[in-house]
């Protein structure tokens, strides 16, 4: 069987205090997953722009993995016509 390469591309954009994440999953199939994170810095804290570049991304990649998930529970479903149980994640 070949090989498969899927990529997940992000794009991090800072905005003051906010931090945003946009993942995309690429080569799956035609269309992209798309996933978006995001991080705020509370007031009382010291602005360190990787950490929220950390969370926000961990956040997107989460709701990926999510996504992902639940497309392969609905494939499952679609091809034995019955519903999944202990899947979800």
């Amino acid at each position: 069987m070949p090989s498969k390469t899927w990529n997940i591309s992000i794009d991090i954009e800072e905005l003051d205090r906010l931090t945003k994440v946009e993942a995309q999953l690429n080569g799956r199939g035609d269309e992209p997953l798309i996933a978006a994170g995001s991080a705020h810095v509370n007031p009382a804290d010291e602005n360190i722009p990787a950490i929220g570049d950390e969370l926000a991304c961990a956040r997107a990649l989460q709701d990926l993995a999510h996504q992902l998930l639940h497309a392969a529970i609905t494939d499952i479903e679609a091809h034995t016509h019955k519903p999944v149980q202990g899947l979800q994640g």
